[in-house]
């Protein structure tokens, strides 16, 4: 695996970015300002991306996390997230990460270390255009985790 900073056209890799937050208009809110990074296999497919921005104060946030699905539930996703908390801790005392109050998601955070930081209530209905399932469940409230990277 090879994982790269996207400089130039990053806006290619919408449909997998799609996959993690369902609003190309919501994306590019960060998109521009993020740092898209993107993992390959060694025949060059796309496994996995990832955006990260600089929220100010030694923050960092990891904006979006999706895994092409043929390569989903193998450790991809992890193996990234990881990285990404090595990169950053020479820059980043902590790392946030938004995502709806879905038993998945939420439980994919916690085994990264992330810890329950605070809600957003009523972001997802606010924010988007249209209503947002995840296993099963309307998101109303964006739930935030954080991770200490030093």
């Amino acid at each position: 695996m090879k994982i790269e900073v996207e400089t130039q056209d990053k806006a290619r890799y919408m449909g997998l970015l799609l996959l993690a937050d369902e609003q190309e208009s919501m994306i590019a809110r960060y998109l521009t300002r993020g740092d898209l990074f993107v993992m390959r296999a060694d025949d060059g497919r796309v496994v996995c991306v990832a955006v990260v921005t600089d929220e100010g104060g030694g923050v960092c946030e990891l904006k979006n996390l999706a895994v092409t699905p043929c390569f989903q539930r193998r450790g991809y996703g992890k193996y990234m997230v990881g990285y990404l908390c090595r990169l950053y801790a020479c820059r980043f005392g902590t790392m946030m990460v938004g995502t709806g109050d879905s038993v998945t998601t939420v439980s994919f955070y916690r085994s990264c270390g992330f810890e329950y930081s605070h809600s957003v209530a009523g972001f997802f209905t606010d924010n988007y255009d249209h209503t947002i399932v995840e296993d099963g469940k309307v998101l109303t409230d964006m739930l935030y985790f954080r991770k200490s990277l030093c």
